[in-house]
């Protein structure tokens, strides 16, 4: 609980204590000056609810940032691991079938040559 909503809650009952005694003695300007008071004191206890909501966010913030951080690193490792993989399995790949693969990077370079020189109308 911060100093607003303190203040706030104090001045809120207060009002309703002048209110109370405005009512009771039939004074029109303790009923207004009550519930003047009730109102800004439920104003600056909602403005001290909200500040302390802000505070706990900012509070958390580095460990939501810490979290965030480990997930990015563990998917990092999880990405470089299966691209190893991936090239791990086209090296035995090629070691296994060398001339497909040769067809194909020779297929893939005459494709590419055709559209750098090729004629287009």
């Amino acid at each position: 609980m911060n100093k607003d909503e303190f203040q706030g809650g104090a001045r809120y009952l207060g009002g309703k204590v002048e209110k109370g005694v405005g009512d009771a003695v039939g004074s029109r300007e303790w009923q207004v000056d009550g519930v003047v008071d009730q109102v800004a004191g439920a104003a600056q206890n909602k403005y001290g609810k909200a500040r302390s909501a802000v505070e706990d966010i900012v509070d958390g913030a580095p460990e939501l940032a810490e979290e965030a951080k480990n997930r990015l690193q563990d998917a990092g490792r999880r990405s470089v691991d299966a691209a190893d993989r991936g090239r791990q399995a086209v090296a035995k790949s090629v070691s296994d079938v060398p001339a497909v693969w040769a067809a194909a990077a020779a297929a893939g370079g005459y494709a590419l040559a055709w559209l750098v020189h090729g004629r287009r109308a």
